[in-house]
């Protein structure tokens, strides 16, 4: 083996790590969430009247709402709304987002073929390591109401329809995703 030969299998082991560092934030969530089992979604930082872009959808997403992740991309979350969707709720969404804060509530949405179903919805900004809202990301799963009696807050009238046990789940409960902690999610770009 040449000096050149060993010098370039020594190499090889730290180049990786510089792949995974220039990685944007998109190919980044791609990446981590493809096999998630709570649906994700990122949408844009321009908030319009109308409702932010979604520039990225999981496969458990498109499962949640009854559509092909392909068709959803490009449009607006209003698609899943309908006559039971508290304008109330949205109202609050909106606020929130369009102040760089995270919405946690819960949406009555509809799938594609018409079917209502109450979503647990965790919005937090994305944020450049100067603080800039680079995008949005969503996490959303199914929930039902709670039989009995509930519990104080919102959280405690409702339980999620599938729980799993996968690794990106449990990393997401260790980020306080999908409860009310406050938790803010930043992003070196610097690289």
């Amino acid at each position: 083996m040449t000096n050149d030969a060993a010098s370039n299998e020594a190499a090889a082991p730290s180049a990786q790590p510089r792949c995974w560092l220039g990685m944007t934030a998109l190919e980044l969530i791609r990446a981590l969430a493809h096999d998630a089992t709570v649906g994700i979604v990122v949408i844009g930082p321009v908030i319009e009247p109308s409702g932010p872009t979604i520039v990225y959808a999981d496969l458990a997403f498109g499962q949640l709402v009854g559509r092909d992740v392909n068709t959803i991309i490009g449009q607006i979350p209003r698609f899943m709304q309908g006559k039971e969707t508290r304008r109330e709720t949205l109202d609050t969404f909106h606020r929130a987002l369009a102040a760089g804060e995270r919405f946690h509530g819960y949406l009555t949405n509809y799938r594609g073929d018409g079917s209502k179903y109450r979503a647990e919805v965790d919005c937090r900004p994305l944020r450049t390591a100067d603080c800039r809202i680079q995008n949005f990301i969503s996490f959303e799963r199914e929930v039902v109401r709670r039989i009995g009696r509930p519990t104080g807050s919102a959280a405690g009238r409702y339980e999620p329809v599938v729980i799993s046990d996968d690794p990106f789940t449990n990393a997401l409960r260790e980020f306080a995703i999908l409860e009310h902690a406050s938790v803010v999610l930043f992003l070196d770009t610097s690289s």
